[in-house]
Order: C-alpha cells, then sequence, then structure tokens
C-alpha cells in the first residue's frame, strides 16, 4: 500500500497516526487469504523524511522505533523502503548536489539495519531500488552484502529506464535494460532469488528530432528534455498509465501507437516511432510482459515480480492478467522440476 512519507516517522515516538487511503484489513479482505499486506514508504520526490532519519544513530533508531509502531497499529505485515534514491539522483539531483549525499552510501545499510531490529525477524522488509545503473549510487559491492542481510527481497525498478535525464530512444521497459539491472544487483551480491523484476503498467513518450530517426528510431537523439541547471521538466516527455485519459496533444499519436507498434527483438521491447510528430513510443504490452517470463524471470532465476502500480491497469487489467498468467507458468514449470 503505497505511500505514506518518511517524515511521519520522525516524530518523537509515540505517535498513533497512520494515514492510509484504507485499512490494511479491508486491503487485505479484497484478496486471497494469506496475502501478505505491506506498507510502501517514501516515493518519487519524497526522500527529504529519509535524509533526517538516517543521519545519525539517535534519527535511526526513532524512525524504527516508529515503523515499528506502526506496523503493529495498523496490522501490516511489513514495510517496503522506497528511497529514491539513497546517495543522489532523485527528483530533486539539481537542488541537492550528490557531493552533498556521499554520507547516505554508509548510512543506507545502517538505516535498513535498525529498522530490521526494531521490526524483528517475522516481519518483511523490501526496498524500493534503481533500475539503471547510474542511480545504483549506495548500491556498491561493499554495501550490497549488508543490505540484503536486513531485506527479504529488493523490488528492482525496472522501469523508467529511459527518462527525460536521456537524450538517445531506448526501451523504458525493455528484456535487455532489464538483465542489466538484475546482473548490476546480483554482481554486487545480491542472491537473485531475493529479486524481483519490476513491470510498468504505463506508457511512455518522448519528442525527438526528425531527420536523425527516420533510418533507425532506436537510438535517435531527442534533444535536451530536462533543464541542465535546474532539472525542470522542458515538457519533451510525458507517461500515463491505462486507466487514465489519454492526453488530447498525443492521443492520435497513441493509437497508431498501439496498432501499428514492433516489438524488437533485440533490445526486447515495444515501441513505435511517430514520423509525423517526431514521438517515440515505448510501453509492455500483455504479449511484451509474456516474453519477459522465460527471457528474465526464469533465466536469472528471480524471486518474483511486481508492478506498479496496481490501479493503474484498471479497468481492463490487460496487464495484469499477462503477468499473473506469466507466474502460474513459472509455477507449473517449477513444480514439473
Amino acid at each position: 500500500m503505497a505511500f505514506m512519507s518518511p517524515d511521519f516517522f520522525n516524530r518523537p515516538f509515540g505517535n498513533s497516526t497512520w494515514p492510509l487511503f484504507m485499512t490494511v484489513d479491508e486491503a487485505r479482505s479484497k484478496f486471497n487469504p494469506g496475502t501478505k499486506v505491506i506498507v510502501a514508504i517514501g516515493g518519487w520526490g519524497d526522500s527529504a523524511g529519509f535524509d533526517i532519519g538516517a543521519r545519525t544513530n539517535e534519527s535511526r533508531a526513532r524512525f524504527a522505533q516508529n515503523v515499528a509502531a506502526m506496523v503493529h497499529d495498523t496490522g501490516a505485515d511489513g514495510v517496503d523502503i522506497d528511497w529514491e534514491y539513497p546517495g543522489g539522483n532523485g527528483e530533486d539531483w539539481k537542488k541537492v548536489p550528490n557531493e552533498e549525499r556521499t554520507w547516505q552510501i554508509a548510512a543506507y545499510p545502517e538505516f535498513l539495519a535498525e529498522i530490521r531490529k526494531a521490526l524483528g525477524p517475522d516481519k518483511i522488509i523490501s526496498a524500493a531500488v534503481p533500475g539503471l545503473p547510474r542511480d545504483m549510487l549506495a548500491f556498491k559491492a561493499e554495501t550490497v552484502p549488508r543490505i540484503m542481510e536486513s531485506l527479504d527481497f529488493l523490488n528492482v525498478m525496472t522501469y523508467d529506464l529511459m527518462n527525460r535525464r536521456d537524450n538517445v530512444t531506448k526501451h523504458h521497459t525493455g528484456v535487455q535494460v532489464s538483465l542489466d539491472s538484475v546482473h548490476a544487483y546480483s554482481e554486487r551480491g545480491a542472491t537473485r532469488d531475493k529479486i524481483n523484476l519490476g513491470f510498468a503498467f504505463y506508457a511512455k513518450y518522448f519528442r525527438t528530432e526528425l531527420a536523425p530517426c527516420i533510418e533507425n528510431p532506436i537510438g535517435c537523439p531527442t534533444g535536451l528534455m530536462e533543464d541542465p541547471e535546474t532539472g525542470a521538466d522542458l515538457g519533451r516527455a510525458g507517461s500515463f498509465s491505462w486507466r487514465d485519459d489519454i492526453p488530447r496533444d498525443v492521443e492520435t499519436s497513441f493509437n497508431k501507437a498501439i496498432t501499428k507498434g514492433s516489438y524488437d527483438e533485440v533490445g526486447g521491447g515495444y515501441y513505435y516511432w511517430d514520423q509525423d510528430e517526431a514521438i517515440w513510443w515505448t510501453f509492455d504490452t500483455p504479449v511484451a510482459i509474456a516474453k519477459k517470463f522465460p527471457r528474465i524471470v526464469e533465466k536469472e532465476k528471480l524471486g518474483g515480480v511486481f508492478a506498479w502500480g496496481l490501479g493503474e491497469d484498471a479497468p481492463k487489467w490487460a496487464h495484469l492478467k499477462a503477468l499473473n498468467a506469466g507466474v502460474r507458468r513459472l509455477s507449473i514449470r517449477k513444480e514439473e522440476l
């Protein structure tokens, strides 16, 4: 259940107000018996509370004690720590330089260890972690084994792997870039059975240059998409979920992407480049989701999968159905083996 702000956990111990959009019991009732419900803390653009909570021994202990109180009071089965990102490269990376966050690299494993200590061994602790190696500032060979001591699993965000900080087109949640993410964590000490592969229940688009993209739209230049001084969005990229209304300025282009798009067997991703409007589309279709199971989940022997986010696939649930079908097939294959 997402998201609870990390600011709540920096208050003096004894707080009993834990705002959620519905109770944990109500959420649990909507799923099969035995389903675990955990609360995600943080999210993109909400990292200031982590900065405060992780800084000292005292602040880490206070944060962890409040997390334990929240889990107890709400009846949750654990927490997902969604700090984007320890060490820097978050939403405010131009306002707060990464050099000012170097201390977080050493503090992050200690922070997680304190939360594990407060919650005990029986509650779930996971972490949402960056998919791009350039953002894995706190996930080094010397820190990942210590990080994994506190976690039950990593939710590797293998989506948004193309974003407005890039300058050439690629698949934002493709097979090859996802494999690069998985390999980066496993090479640094994460066991593969504790790695979950992320799926995106939304479409992304980027405005590109025209002439250089005609011959091959994969890897063609986009032009500047983020202000180099402030990090502000320059309006050349966008996204929307399957439950959202399609933005009017790209509606015609998106309809072409749905009907005329292609699957790139090399990079492993569904895409469409609209030459009329010079727009690059990148998203998962149900077929693209199915291809990831043998090529990534099964091949790499990963622990599981997750998606951001459940409600974003309404009302048809086509991508969720494809994800569930892949998990079922994988379970059957494991039983056969």
